[in-house]
């Protein structure tokens, strides 16, 4: 494996390589989480990686088979039902750590933020689905500007296992009680045996990947993201390109011949914001055109795994419109691709596309 093949391995890794008929709960558990703070760019996340319709992915969060939540890095996720309780346990203590001095700012230390828990979960028992805004009503918290009361609330319900998302609301997103939306399981884990299987997911479903992509993506640092990898070392594959280890699944196929690609893929994407290094996929020269230093990550085109340009969708009354903005010229042959190319996406909202 050479350095410039290492983005057609992920493709195939993130199930972006060939047409697959997983479901998307089955899509969101291979990958582990989903990066979801875009909410309707990251079901297009899950919709570019099968054949489901957006509203068929609607319907999986809805229903609860995808849980919506704060986890890993302290931004919304996608999660599987399966694996949101685990998850949540082996990431809480970091994420929360991250917010506590704030939270305490705001006067909410934690036998406060406990009481609240008490309170919303009163509030939402019997499978009562409510807005952060109504919610807030509820307890009196008043909205003011400036005023982080209710996102550290809510990320704080969320942590602790309390709450998650709801159905939507027409466009409005709603919580929910976790209980309620899906069960406890019996069987928990170490702190350790938590770790080894969130890594051994990452390098299976989106190797190959460094050590230190694995931290980013995580949340953990370096030191623990180390001693969680050598404690799975005889479970994973590795290879070292330009002295610097790669790993991926042991299960992993060596496609000697990549068919040609080209993929419209959704903002925040985990084919970039997955990784530390994202040079695999996109030259320096081009990355400031794609994403932010701040961590704002736009759609991106993709040929052969390699970041060509961005696009932008506009929702029109019977059709969506798709701008490209590409970082070379294309030939006509190419331009005609993207025709081809677009049809997943014009599959999956059920509507006509038209290109510019």
């Amino acid at each position: 494996m050479r350095h410039e093949e290492i983005a057609n391995y992920r493709l195939a890794s993130q199930k972006l390589f060939k047409t697959n008929s997983n479901s998307p709960q089955e899509i969101v558990k291979h990958l582990g989480a989903i990066q979801a703070q875009d909410y309707s760019m990251a079901k297009w996340a899950i919709g570019s990686r099968c054949n489901a319709t957006e509203k068929e992915i609607e319907e999986a969060i809805n229903s609860g088979k995808i849980i919506r939540t704060h986890i890993l890095r302290p931004t919304w996720h996608f999660v599987a039902a399966d694996d949101i309780y685990w998850m949540l346990d082996v990431s809480r203590p970091q994420v929360k750590r991250l917010f506590t001095s704030s939270a305490r700012q705001h006067g909410y230390d934690e036998k406060k933020l406990d009481q609240v828990n008490s309170s919303i979960e009163k509030l939402l028992t019997g499978n009562n689905h409510l807005t952060r805004d109504e919610i807030m009503q509820e307890l009196n918290i008043k909205k003011a500007s400036g005023d982080l009361s209710p996102v550290i609330i809510m990320m704080n319900a969320e942590l602790e296992g309390v709450v998650c998302n709801g159905k939507m609301k027409g466009k409005q997103i709603t919580y929910a009680l976790l209980e309620e939306r899906v069960e406890k399981p019996k069987t928990t884990f170490t702190k350790e045996e938590a770790l080894a299987k969130l890594a051994k997911r990452y390098f299976e479903s989106h190797g190959p990947a460094t050590l230190h992509d694995f931290s980013w993506w995580s949340g953990f640092p370096p030191t623990t993201a180390k001693l969680v990898i050598n404690s799975i070392e005889s479970e994973l594959n590795s290879v070292e390109i330009d002295n610097q280890k790669y790993w991926f699944g042991a299960d992993f196929s060596d496609e000697d011949n990549f068919r040609e690609s080209l993929h419209f893929l959704p903002a925040f994407d985990e084919i970039l914001i997955s990784y530390k290094n994202r040079e695999a996929s996109i030259i320096l020269e081009h990355q400031s055109k794609a994403f932010t230093n701040n961590g704002i990550f736009k759609p991106v085109i993709l040929e052969n795994g390699k970041v060509i340009g961005i696009w932008k969708r506009t929702i029109k009354k019977d059709h969506a419109k798709i701008e490209t903005q590409f970082f070379s010229a294309l030939d006509e042959t190419k331009r005609n691709t993207l025709f081809e190319a677009i049809k997943p996406f014009e599959n999956y909202l059920e509507t006509k596309i038209s290109i510019e």
